[in-house]
């Protein structure tokens, strides 16, 4: 079978698309995905104004892949598009501002550790709602994916009364973050093409955060051009590319998997701020990162 191209990408059984090349999007959409944090340190847009368009504009250039799909699949109600996207996307709204406000209230190394407790929290959803079970490779895999969470944080996460609330936050926004990518699943089982359901959902997305920045501040975007390039590459890149690619995983791999994988943002988010702020990682970075992906080659490589 050839491999699918990304205009075409439809959404079948797991069977029937080569495992090698859904690995391949779920990495280079995570490596997308990872970036982001470039595109928004160099943005001004105000925080929850910069999630707003950053959904509103992948809605927006996705459009033409979601029109070529519906003319393909043949014409899909509007009543339903609503109904599948309007719990995930309101989902993802929630959990971008949510994480946005956590962040600001916490320090970066608090946050990072939330954000990356997401494979705890992913069994439960999989297994509530799907009965899906953890393999023994992913248990192994999730213990040493932990043990580099805590070897990272050991230095520099600082718990105390004062960032409370911004964990809470965190922690909330990661469980948000966990319940969006567990709902892909069953959402993408049901359409023929992953462009009939994340561009209605991004769309709910940036409306319902949209929404949320009208009512706390000014929405009139700056027109600077390197603010307004910063927008569009978060969009197009961390967003068109990294949160389809996320969902599109869902549905092809176990759900542990995806999430354990996902843990490469960190490593990949590391090399970036090396590169482009010279910011050089600690000691333990190098020792966390092989536990994570020591971790990440025990769950791809087991073969049931």
């Amino acid at each position: 079978m050839p491999l699918l191209s990304l205009t075409t990408m439809s959404i079948s059984t797991t069977e029937t698309t080569p495992k090698l090349f859904v690995y391949a999007v779920l990495l280079f959409g995570i490596s997308c995905s990872a970036i982001s944090f470039v595109f928004i340190r160099e943005s001004v847009e105000r925080s929850i104004m910069l999630a707003a368009w950053r959904v509103l504009l992948a809605a927006l250039l996705l459009m033409p892949l979601y029109i070529h799909a519906r003319r393909q699949h043949g014409d899909v109600g509007f009543i339903d598009t609503i109904k599948r996207s309007l719990l995930p996307g309101i989902i993802l709204s929630v959990h971008f501002i949510t994480w946005v406000a956590g962040a600001r209230l916490t320090p970066g190394a608090n946050a990072t550790l939330v954000v990356n407790l997401m494979p705890m929290v992913m069994p439960f959803f999989m297994y509530f709602i799907y009965r899906e079970k953890l393999q023994r490779s992913e248990w192994l895999a999730t213990a040493l994916a932990m043990i580099g969470i805590v070897i990272l944080s050991f230095n520099d996460v600082n718990i105390n009364q004062q960032h409370f609330n911004g964990d809470m936050l965190c922690f909330v926004s990661m469980i948000l973050f966990a319940a969006y990518l567990a709902l892909a699943r069953n959402n993408l089982e049901s359409v023929a093409s992953v462009w009939l359901y994340v561009v209605p959902m991004y769309a709910v997305a940036g409306l319902c955060s949209l929404l949320v920045a009208a009512a706390t501040g000014p929405i009139i975007p700056t027109f600077e051009w390197y603010n307004v390039t910063m927008v569009v590459l978060l969009a197009a890149i961390s967003t068109v590319i990294g949160h389809t690619a996320l969902n599109y995983a869902m549905e092809k791999l176990s759900g542990q998997t995806v999430t354990l994988m996902n843990m490469l943002q960190f490593v990949v988010a590391g090399i970036a701020g090396f590169l482009i702020y010279n910011e050089i990682p600690t000691p333990l970075f190098y020792v966390a990162g092989a536990f994570i992906v020591a971790g990440l080659l025990l769950v791809v490589s087991y073969k049931k």
